[in-house]
């Protein structure tokens, strides 16, 4: 860690918990204290110190465009000029919400919140009140926010009732969700047969346990089921939305959802979020029915111009090239070099998601995932770093590819990871 990211750390232990605003960001699974980012730029981002990194972080996906776009950077400046929140409406979001209709299978009509957490929470509130009933199921391994009743973890079995995942969370709260094993039909029919569930949430592609791809005819499957029993289908679409095509993972799989939750990418990386679906369901939340959900920077004008800009220059399909391209070429490097260097791994894609795991053959769920050799991925990620390459400091991330990353930052990156496989935790 550089001098005065050590400093900066010394003094937000003192006044933040942990020293972080989010836990992830503590390297408390890498080893060592965080950096301290000064400014980023393109593909990368400079610490405090003013050392230069190639970023696969991409402030956690919504930055596909690359740090510090010029039309999104240009748009805020001038939003701003009017004012930072009016708490009333304003054309940007008409405009804003007019695009994700226009761009997504199966939204109708969208509500704009502030983040992915409290858009599931609001989703899953419409889900019970629409089909009148409680329970949820959710995956293992499928990260939906910190909202209580998605807070859960499975136990040794794929078909386990919720439990806790954090002190604070009621039991009578996590006893209403349910939670099976990614890309396991069965296991889903099993708990819909027992469970009269108001929806099945999901990420179409896992990228909270690393990047997990759902096998062919899960997401249809899914589909089917929640027909089958009344239930509705929520996509967790916060990291796939607008990244796996303009669509997100409903263009790209061609399955539609009831209900889809959106997080920071339709604010360019501002914090905002958003659930949409059917309008037959949407027109029950307040004030044109009686589910209420409310927020006073709710489509914040400043957040509200940012995503717009952001989801305009989405529309030219030469991005969704180039962005798969280099995942592509990133995704087989690195199995290329843990190949040559005799290195058990695998590495899974789904455009331009990609993922290392260290130390085993295949992730198809949690529990596959979770055999991943995380000391491995400690040296790596502390290699990679002392290269000048930053990647998510936890082995169960995605790495992010963004337009703004070049067939060069590919190939540096690439020759980093060649040297850093071979670090191991000290």
């Amino acid at each position: 860690m550089t001098n005065k990211s050590e400093s900066l750390f010394k003094r937000a232990v003192k006044v933040i918990p942990g020293g972080v605003n989010s836990p992830v960001r503590a390297f408390k699974a890498v080893g060592g204290n965080p950096l301290f980012i000064h400014r980023a730029d393109g593909s990368k981002i400079y610490d405090v110190d003013g050392n230069g990194y190639i970023d696969y972080v991409c402030s956690w996906g919504p930055m596909i465009l690359g740090h510090n776009n010029a039309a999104v950077r240009e748009a805020v400046t001038e939003a701003a000029k009017n004012g930072m929140s009016f708490g009333a409406p304003t054309e940007a979001e008409v405009k804003l919400a007019e695009k994700i209709v226009s761009f997504v299978p199966g939204v109708e009509t969208v509500r704009m919140v502030n983040s992915g957490t409290e858009a599931v929470m609001s989703a899953l509130r419409l889900a019970r009140a629409f089909t009148g009933r409680r329970k949820v199921i959710k995956f293992d391994g499928c990260y939906h926010g910190h909202a209580d009743a998605v807070l859960v973890k499975a136990g040794s079995g794929a078909l386990t009732l919720g439990e806790p995942d954090s002190p604070g969370v009621p039991e009578n709260t996590a006893g209403d969700t349910c939670v099976a094993s990614y890309n396991d039909l069965d296991g889903v029919e099993e708990l819909l047969k027992k469970n009269a569930a108001a929806c099945v949430i999901v990420e179409p592609v896992a990228a909270n346990m690393g990047v997990v791809l759902p096998k062919d005819g899960f997401l249809s499957g899914l589909k089917e089921l929640c027909r089958a029993h009344g239930a509705l289908l929520v996509f967790d679409e916060a990291i796939t939305g607008f990244r796996l095509a303009k669509g997100g993972a409903q263009e790209r799989y061609g399955v539609t959802a009831d209900l889809t939750v959106y997080g920071k990418i339709i604010g360019g990386g501002l914090p905002v979020g958003a659930y949409g679906g059917r309008r037959e369901i949407m027109e029950i939340v307040a004030p044109g029915g009686p589910v209420y959900q409310a927020g006073t920077l709710s489509g914040n004008p400043i957040a509200t111009a940012a995503g717009l800009a952001a989801l305009t220059a989405l529309e030219n399909r030469d991005i969704y090239g180039h962005i798969d391209k280099m995942g592509e070429k990133l995704a087989a490097g690195l199995s290329d070099i843990a190949r040559k260097s005799g290195i058990k791994a695998c590495v899974n894609r789904a455009g331009s998601l990609v993922c290392l795991f260290f130390g085993i053959e295949s992730a198809e769920d949690c529990k596959s995932a979770k055999k991943a050799d995380t000391e491995r991925y400690a040296g790596y990620f502390r290699g990679m770093l002392d290269g000048g390459v930053y990647l998510a400091p936890s082995q169960f991330e995605a790495m992010f590819v963004s337009n703004a990353h070049t067939e060069g930052d590919i190939d540096e990156t690439l020759d980093r990871a060649e040297r850093a496989v071979k670090v191991k935790v000290k």
